[in-house]
């Protein structure tokens, strides 16, 4: 188990799950590190992907083959704000901003800010927007 399991942000699973062989248990996480693995949890979950919690996710690959433009920006502060709303109740959505292009590889690299409402704290975490769909291995 993991040794800040009384947290007053959180414990849970690390993701992706893993397992530690020495103590034979599933390894933990806490803390900020925990809100920024369920931020990233909650953006690559599409909409319908958990039978029990169809709500559940944010649909950001509705916008995969999109313009990269200020509509996109918007689109995307859209979509994270109410996902985090609705599935992150321990932070504040601050913004959106892309840190980085990568228009030959298709990918688009967000910096989500947001603050932890108990620390009152400021952070924020880099998650990568692939433009291409997942199953194109064509060299642009």
């Amino acid at each position: 188990m993991a040794e800040n399991t009384g947290s007053f942000l959180g414990t849970g699973w690390s993701f992706p799950p893993s397992f530690s062989k020495a103590n034979e248990s599933v390894k933990m996480v806490s803390d900020t590190r925990d809100i920024e693995e369920s931020i990233h949890l909650i953006l690559s979950t599409i909409p319908g992907e958990r039978v029990m919690q169809p709500e559940f996710g944010c649909d950001l690959k509705r916008l995969t083959f999109e313009i990269d433009d200020s509509t996109l920006i918007a689109a995307f502060e859209h979509l994270i704000y109410h996902a985090l709303l609705n599935f992150e109740p321990r932070v504040n959505y601050i913004g959106t901003s892309i840190i980085d292009r990568q228009q030959l590889d298709g990918v688009l690299y967000l910096q989500i800010n947001f603050s932890i409402i108990t620390t009152n704290t400021r952070h924020n975490i880099v998650f990568p927007f692939y433009l291409q769909g997942e199953g194109t291995n064509v060299p642009v």
